[in-house]
């Protein structure tokens, strides 16, 4: 089978693997669309805090059940699912209460353990879930989709709150679909006027602060809140100038998630966290009640999240597809490889 793989930061190959074979209590697939992750991204730019190499990426896809056995998930043969990547010991403290997604060793598909993009993987069957009809495609959004459900979940948020989501690429964008879904009113800000415009029209947002340096940032965020500052920030980038900006048009009492991944370390003012009795919440992975709640709730119609996805390659030009991104980030938004 062929397999997508990064050697080392900067490089895509496509090489020749075996079919994995299938053990006990997994099932195997065949991988129909994977999504390039930022993480998938940051492995193949050399930024992302997790990368080791070479490393297969890829964990947002979905796939077509090939084989499997009798199982206790009514999961057959045939069937077209999506798939929970984030495998947790399920012995440490976390795991022990239930926090599965904070485990302290856990390790993601294409991050600390190789991904799904491979013409052909086995997986766990408590890790798949029937995509109940929805499309390939569509199924193969719906973990991204859980990365900024669970984070927009950690904010509490209540409707008619004020959302400010920094950043527009994917999952600042769904962040930015599931706060909308929580009638909040919701705006995006980005560097990139183009992704924040295409946000704003696409999903219907209530506007957008081009991020272009911190005062100008802060002028739109008193002008937009009538100087209240915004009830919940989310980070969905990773940087420290964007955890800087949640941090400060957050309100007093306000709620913060930080959802992007970055590694560098960031020098700032702690004080404001006691002066403001700010909420700050981490968010990591997601839950199996995130990928069951969302996919009913794209089934249902309520969302059309495939409107993310800009941009559609092939197994075979996987390599493109990586450079592509990397040099047109500010322009693509979801990229997905058709295998």
């Amino acid at each position: 089978m062929k397999t997508v793989i990064i050697p080392e930061p900067g490089q895509v190959k496509i090489i020749e693997t075996e079919k994995p074979p299938r053990k006990k209590g997994e099932a195997l697939l065949k991988i129909l669309y994977g999504g390039i992750c930022g993480s998938d991204l940051g492995t193949y730019r050399g930024t992302f805090a997790y990368a080791s190499y070479p490393r297969i990426p890829g964990h947002e896809f979905s796939a077509e059940i090939i084989e499997i056995d009798d199982n206790d998930y009514n999961l057959k043969t045939g069937m077209i699912v999506t798939c929970n990547p984030y495998f947790n010991c399920g012995k440490c403290y976390s795991c022990q209460r239930g926090l599965v997604n904070c485990c302290t060793s856990n390790e993601t598909l294409g991050a600390q353990r190789d991904g799904a993009f491979s013409q052909y993987i086995t997986m766990p069957v408590e890790r798949i879930y029937d995509g109940k009809g929805l499309p390939a495609k569509t199924l193969a959004l719906i973990e991204p989709f859980c990365i900024s459900y669970h984070g927009v979940s950690r904010a509490h948020i209540t409707p008619g709150d004020n959302v400010l989501i920094v950043g527009a690429g994917t999952i600042g964008v769904l962040a930015a679909i599931a706060a909308k879904a929580a009638k909040a009113n919701v705006y995006i800000s980005d560097i990139s006027k183009e992704k924040m415009d295409y946000a704003i029209k696409t999903f219907n947002l209530d506007g957008g602060i081009l991020n272009t340096n911190p005062k100008e940032f802060i002028t739109r965020v008193n002008e937009i809140t009538n100087n209240n500052l915004f009830d919940v920030t989310i980070e969905a980038v990773g940087l420290p100038a964007t955890f800087q900006n949640c941090i400060d048009a957050v309100t007093f009492g306000g709620r913060m998630v930080q959802i992007g991944v970055g590694k560098k370390n960031h020098d700032f003012d702690f004080t404001l966290l006691q002066k403001k009795e700010l909420n700050v919440f981490g968010s990591r992975n997601a839950l199996k009640k995130d990928f069951l709640e969302l996919i009913d709730l794209v089934k249902s119609g309520a969302v059309d999240i495939e409107k993310i996805i800009t941009n559609t390659y092939t197994l075979d030009t996987a390599d493109k597809a990586f450079s592509d991104f990397s040099k047109n980030a500010a322009s693509m938004l979801k990229v997905i490889i058709k295998f």
